[in-house]
């Protein structure tokens, strides 16, 4: 979940890092390893595909054209900014998963630590680095595994869709190449409401994620 999934990109981060590491931060940001790569840099991941999983780090580093293929390969597609908004807002219509008013901390969202500021001492820079989504506050990632953030959930009668303010943002079906939620560091208290535009789609970093929409089956 800390690499792209395409190759070529994956072997300029390596590059950029593998050295870069050392001269940016302070000395324990230099000691900090690089995760470990499950396959070969210059390998292509078969066939990926998007899949809901609960308790599981969810990859970021995820490009818009790389969300629309994944959500494709899962036989759904990436969601129209006013589906996106509507299943956030559950059922009840509301500006955030648990309520209409912004409370800090029950969403993975508007943290006070920043990673690139922790590793790189500003947060506007290194925003390739592999290592940023372990970043740690008081033990804990920064970045939760999926569902780990229980009472940010968007209800739909006994179910419900989690994280989908926080943790990651998420690409959209947009011609403006945008994405919604906010990250686990972005500094908004607009909930569902919560929007960035104008990156193309070849764009990525490590607070880039996704989710995927499917057309409701008649009844």
């Amino acid at each position: 979940p800390y690499y792209p999934s395409e190759a070529g990109i994956v072997a300029i981060v390596l590059r950029a890092w593998a050295g870069g590491r050392f001269y940016e931060g302070d000395l324990h940001a230099h000691a900090m390893a690089l995760p470990p790569l499950l396959r070969p840099a210059r390998e292509e991941v078969k066939a990926p595909r998007a899949q809901n999983r609960y308790g599981v780090v969810p990859s970021g580093f995820v490009s818009g054209y790389a969300a629309e293929r994944v959500c494709a390969a899962a036989g759904k597609r990436l969601c129209s900014p006013d589906e996106w908004k509507k299943a956030c807002r559950g059922e009840e219509d509301r500006k955030f998963p648990y309520g209409d008013k912004y409370q800090q901390g029950v969403c993975n969202v508007h943290s006070y630590y920043h990673p690139a500021t922790t590793l790189h001492g500003n947060a506007a820079i290194g925003h390739l680095d592999p290592r940023l989504n372990l970043v740690t506050h008081g033990g804990k990632t920064l970045l939760r595994k999926t569902g780990a953030t229980p009472a940010c959930a968007s209800h739909w009668g006994d179910d419900a869709i989690y994280d989908m303010v926080g943790n990651l943002d998420e690409w959209l079906d947009d011609n403006k190449g945008s994405f919604s939620g906010g990250f686990y560091a972005r500094s908004t208290k607009n909930g569902c409401s919560s929007k960035i535009k104008g990156h193309p789609r070849r764009y990525l970093d490590y607070s880039l994620g996704v989710r995927c929409c499917l057309a409701a089956r008649p009844q």
